[in-house]
């Protein structure tokens, strides 16, 4: 059983979706404290032929508050956020093959009134991996009952509730997991890589950064072919 961790982001770019992807059980760890600063946990980026522009979901008081704990504000009252995205991605991606198939996505992903902004980005995974055709199981933080405690030690709580015997990592997380905790309990290690080609892409030269949506507008049903890291992930505990 391998598990991977990591918090919810609005509309995330495919690496999110290749990470879901590789392992057997995902957890979305929104039980943490909203990150300080600008964060992809209320936006993301599409790709214009204006250049690069950001989907921004605007959020109420995040201090000292947990991910699935932060509202979703109004942003400005004279046009709702939904309408700004909405002309934003139409700018982006309608005259893309598949715009259609992405408009859907989105639309029924923001159709639920949702108030907080991790439920938001949950129902958005949920629908885009559905789509995709990704059949990992997804849980939430909150499903486990696992107490706040050490970023080093604490995912290491969830796989033990899991039965995990590997775990999926993002990269920067080498800096503060303790590895020795891994061997110690059994749990192969691994860190994820995000090594993608291209695909057709409007608006001159590729960029790989921005939302899911776009490979999905530009490639449709096609777009599960070009989600996969063509390096494997590092082994850091056998």
């Amino acid at each position: 059983m391998k598990v991977g961790i990591t918090q919810s982001c609005y509309i995330p770019w495919r690496g999110y979706f290749d990470f879901i992807d590789s392992v057997d059980l995902f957890i979305v760890y929104d039980d943490v404290q909203y990150p300080l600063g600008k964060s992809w946990r209320n936006r993301n980026l599409v790709k214009t032929a204006k250049g690069l522009k950001w989907l921004t979901v605007p959020v109420g008081d995040r201090l000292g508050l947990a991910i699935d704990q932060v509202l979703i504000g109004h942003g400005r009252l004279d046009k709702p956020w939904q309408e700004t995205h909405r002309g934003l991605l139409k700018a982006s991606l309608r005259p893309a093959p598949f715009f259609q198939d992405a408009m859907q996505i989105w639309n029924e992903g923001i159709t639920h009134n949702d108030t907080t902004i991790s439920q938001l980005n949950i129902r958005l995974i949920r629908v885009i991996c559905n789509y995709l055709n990704i059949q990992t199981q997804i849980f939430l933080a909150r499903d486990f009952n696992v107490p706040p405690g050490d970023k080093a030690e604490r995912p290491l709580e969830f796989l033990k509730c899991a039965n995990a015997t590997a775990y999926l990592s993002g990269p920067t997380a080498r800096d503060y997991l303790k590895e020795s905790l891994f061997r110690e309990n059994g749990i192969r290690l691994e860190y994820k890589t995000y090594d993608y080609s291209p695909y057709p892409q409007l608006w001159g030269d590729f960029i790989s950064n921005v939302t899911v949506l776009d490979l999905i507008a530009n490639t449709g049903p096609a777009a599960r072919d070009f989600l996969k890291s063509a390096t494997p992930n590092q082994v850091a505990v056998e």
